[in-house]
């Protein structure tokens, strides 16, 4: 799938920084809750981003990310709870703790392919929760209660709020590891991972080692998850194993899809996708209660099923393919409408007089 055309990028980046300073101009549309809520559309792009690298550019399908959100959570929170680390230290301890987890799952996975790989990291998801509930592990997780965390302090007498910084600090993460996982892609490495999701046979043939590929791509799909996850625990300034079920792997899955597998670019539009949705099945239900008259509420699964069986009939390459594929069919006539004037344009060549005329 075509990459974001770069200018537009630096477009985007540039009006992302500005939209906190248009607080004061507009206070009701820019407030703290709004800012807020793209900051946590934000920490979702970033685990569908990990998903996209697993799913979307090596061709292993994960049901478990959830799992790997979790933990990355719960690595963060123990690290500030009972070491008082500061925030932004916990990225990286995170970013290990869950690539470790990943590489290591990733090495049994080996022998799995296809729907049984997926039944494997499904059992993950469900698992990780239950073990973080374990009363051997309450001193560490809080067990059912979870851990209650402070948000991130503003630092250095900046002139920002607490939501304004969350904001900032989320963006600069996000383009980060957007910008990592770019330059990955288009290395020798990246190609090699795409080789495997192609031609897993001739990848192996022409001597890639698809097992260490695989596994480290497990790995590093891992740990951008638990980046997400961190980042979660220090914005929401809590965490408990209820939090972290197996429908956040789903809405996960769902946001990659919709966004469009195996482009960074839709990773970015399937996690405000899953946020956007999940924060507004209540006030569609109450629209639909309310406003229509239709007596049934709307959950937010609900919404989500609606919406991918729409998507998927009228995009199934995913919003930004299907954008994509816009862009093309109205280019086309133009560029047809440009050769016909050209050619009608072209002067004509002389007949060639031929021997014996």
């Amino acid at each position: 799938m075509p990459g974001f055309p770069r200018k537009w990028l630096i477009v985007l980046i540039v009006l992302a920084v500005a939209v906190p300073f248009l607080k004061p101009v507009l206070p009701d549309t820019v407030s703290g809750y709004r800012l807020f809520l793209v900051s946590t559309m934000m920490i979702a792009a970033i685990a569908v981003l990990g998903l996209n690298l697993l799913t979307g550019f090596n061709g292993q399908i994960s049901l478990g990310h959830g799992a790997f959100y979790a933990v990355g959570a719960y690595t963060a929170a123990i690290l500030m709870d009972k070491l008082d680390m500061p925030y932004w230290a916990t990225l990286p301890a995170a970013a290990m703790v869950c690539f470790i987890v990943g590489y290591l799952f990733g090495l049994p996975a080996l022998k799995l392919e296809g729907h049984y790989l997926a039944l494997a990291t499904f059992a993950l998801a469900l698992a990780v929760p239950q073990i973080l509930k374990y009363k051997w592990l309450e001193g560490l997780t809080g067990g059912v209660q979870g851990i209650v965390l402070s948000k991130p302090e503003v630092p250095f007498g900046l002139p920002l709020s607490e939501d304004q910084w969350l904001y900032y600090y989320c963006f600069v993460v996000l383009v980060f590891l957007y910008w990592a996982a770019n330059n990955m892609l288009h290395s020798r490495s990246g190609r090699a991972m795409m080789a495997i999701r192609d031609y897993h046979i001739a990848a192996d043939t022409m001597g890639i080692d698809t097992a260490l590929y695989k596994t480290v791509t497990f790995g590093i799909s891992a740990a951008y998850t638990g980046i997400a996850g961190a980042l979660s625990a220090s914005a929401i300034a809590f965490v408990a194993p209820d939090s972290f079920n197996i429908f956040l792997s789903i809405k996960f899955l769902i946001g990659l899809v919709v966004g469009g597998i195996g482009s960074l670019t839709g990773s970015i539009v399937g996690g405000i996708f899953y946020v956007l949705v999940d924060n507004s099945a209540q006030a569609l239900s109450t629209f639909v209660k309310n406003d229509l008259g239709l007596q049934f509420d709307l959950s937010a699964y609900t919404v989500f099923g609606i919406l991918l069986i729409v998507l998927m009939f009228l995009m199934p390459t995913g919003i930004v393919g299907g954008v994509y594929a816009v862009m093309r069919s109205l280019r086309r006539p133009a560029i047809s409408a440009d050769a016909g004037r050209a050619a009608a344009a072209a002067p004509s060549k002389p007949a060639e007089s031929r021997p014996g005329h």
